[in-house]
C-alpha cells in the first residue's frame, strides 16, 4: 500500500512538470521567457507539450525594464505609527516634508504621502523620487544630515513609530509618469511579491496589459524593487471612490485579451496585497 501511495505521488509530481506555453507581447529588445502557468487550459492542451526557453542573454532587469529617458530612482517608505500618535505624526510630516520637496537644494521630489485607509491600519506611506538616481539619493542624505530641523523631525518621529521599512525602486518603462491629478481621488497601492526569476516575464505581460487600464486615467505609476524586499512590484492607481474602483476593474474583464493576460500573470505571484490610501493635505499627488 505504501509503495502505491508513493508511486501515485510521483506520477502527480511528474504531471506538474509540463506547463503551457503562453503568448507574450515583448518589450522592445526582449525575447520570450519560460511561462509559469500552473495548468493547461482545457481548450489548448497541446500547449502543455512545449516549454518556452529562458532568454540566455545576460543583462540586469533594470536595463531591460526601466525607463531609459530618465535616471530617476524612487524610495517607498512604510511607517507603522502608534495609533495614539497618528494625528501628531501627520502634523509634523506636513510641516517638514513639503519644505524638502520645495527646496531646490535637494535633488528629490515628494511624489505622494498617504495614510492607509483599508489594509494595514495606522500606517503612513511616502513615495519619493530622486532625479539623478543613486548619486542624487546620496546627495540628499548627506545634506539632510546637516539639516537641524530634519534632525529634530526624525527624533520626534522616532517616538511615534512602531516600525518602518523602505524599498528603492525603478519605474517600469511602459507605465505612466506619476503626476498630480484632479480629484477627488482615493489611491490603491497593489503590491506583488513575484517568484524569483519572473520579473522580465511579468514586464512582458504588463507591457500589453496596461493598455486595458487607461480608460479612466486610473494608472498612476508602476515600479519594481532594486533594494529592500526583492522581486517586488508596486502598481499605484487612482479612483474617484470605492465604487468607481469596482466599476473600473470590472470593465477590464469585458475587454478582449485582459482575461488571458491575467491567466498567465497570476502564476508568477507568490503573495499580493492591496492598500486603499487617503492622501495627506500637503501631498503633491492628492485628492484635489
Amino acid at each position: 500500500m505504501a509503495t502505491q501511495v508513493l508511486c501515485a505521488r510521483g506520477a502527480a509530481a511528474a504531471r506538474g512538470l509540463l506547463r503551457p506555453a503562453a503568448p507574450c507581447g515583448l518589450l522592445p529588445g526582449l525575447r520570450t521567457l519560460a511561462s509559469s502557468s500552473n495548468r493547461p487550459r482545457e481548450d489548448s492542451w497541446l500547449k502543455s507539450l512545449f516549454v518556452r526557453k529562458v532568454d540566455p542573454r545576460k543583462d540586469a532587469h533594470s536595463n531591460l525594464l526601466a525607463k531609459k529617458e530618465t535616471s530617476s530612482l524612487y524610495k517607498l517608505q512604510f511607517h507603522n505609527v502608534k495609533p495614539e500618535c497618528l494625528e501628531e505624526y501627520n502634523k509634523i510630516c506636513q510641516e517638514v516634508l513639503p519644505k524638502i520637496h520645495e527646496d531646490k537644494h535637494y535633488p528629490c521630489t515628494l511624489v505622494g504621502t498617504w495614510n492607509t485607509w483599508y489594509g494595514e491600519q495606522d500606517q503612513a506611506v511616502h513615495l519619493w523620487r530622486y532625479e539623478g538616481g543613486y548619486p542624487a539619493l546620496m546627495e540628499v542624505m548627506s545634506k539632510l544630515r546637516g539639516n537641524r530641523e530634519f534632525a529634530d523631525f526624525r527624533k520626534a518621529r522616532s517616538n511615534m513609530l512602531l516600525s518602518r521599512r523602505n524599498q528603492l525602486l525603478l519605474e517600469f518603462s511602459f507605465w505612466n509618469e506619476p503626476v498630480p491629478r484632479s480629484g477627488p481621488n482615493i489611491y490603491e497601492l497593489r503590491s506583488y511579491q513575484l517568484r524569483p526569476g519572473t520579473m522580465i516575464e511579468w514586464g512582458n505581460y504588463w507591457a500589453r496589459a496596461i493598455r486595458f487600464r487607461q480608460d479612466n486615467n486610473e494608472a498612476v505609476g508602476g515600479f519594481f524593487s532594486q533594494i529592500g524586499q526583492l522581486y517586488m512590484v508596486h502598481h499605484l492607481w487612482a479612483y474617484k471612490d470605492l465604487q468607481s474602483r469596482e466599476d473600473t476593474r470590472n470593465a477590464a474583464w469585458h475587454k478582449h485579451g485582459w482575461e488571458e493576460l491575467v491567466y498567465y500573470t497570476v502564476p508568477l505571484i507568490q503573495e499580493m496585497e492591496s492598500r486603499i490610501m487617503i492622501p495627506l493635505k500637503t501631498s503633491p499627488l492628492q485628492a484635489r
